[in-house]
C-alpha cells in the first residue's frame, strides 16, 4: 500500500498530519470523514457528487499539483458561500501520490 501525507486544518485552525492511501480511490472529503475531521452530516453531504459545497477546502500549499476544476466544480463554487482564490472542492481531489505534502484547510461551515 502506497501512502501520501497530507495536512488538514480543521475548523477550529488545529493542524492534522494524516496518512492517506493512494490505492483506494478515495478523495479529500472522503480522508476528512475517515479521520473525523469535521462534525458528522457537515461535509460531503452530496455524497461526493460536486453537488453541495459542503466539503469546500481551501489548498494552502503552492506548488502541489493539483487536478483542473471540472465544469460542475466551477459551477458549484460559484454558489458557494465564503470562495476564496484558493477554493477547490474536496470531493473533486483525488488522493494520488502526486499531491503528497498538500496542506490544506476546511472551510467555514456557514
Amino acid at each position: 500500500m502506497s501512502e501520501v501525507t497530507i495536512t488538514i486544518i480543521d475548523r477550529e485552525g488545529q493542524k492534522h498530519t494524516i496518512q492517506a492511501p493512494t490505492d483506494m480511490s478515495m478523495n479529500l472529503m472522503e480522508m476528512i470523514r475517515a479521520y473525523e475531521l469535521a462534525p458528522e452530516g457537515t461535509i460531503g453531504i452530496c455524497g461526493g457528487m460536486a453537488m453541495c459545497a459542503s466539503c469546500q477546502v481551501y489548498i494552502v500549499s503552492k506548488d502541489i499539483p493539483l487536478p483542473e476544476k471540472s465544469d460542475e466544480e466551477e459551477a458549484m463554487l460559484s454558489e458557494a458561500f465564503f470562495v476564496e482564490d484558493n477554493s477547490r472542492l474536496g470531493c473533486q481531489i483525488p488522493i494520488t501520490p502526486e499531491i503528497d505534502g498538500l496542506e490544506i484547510q476546511i472551510a467555514p461551515e456557514n
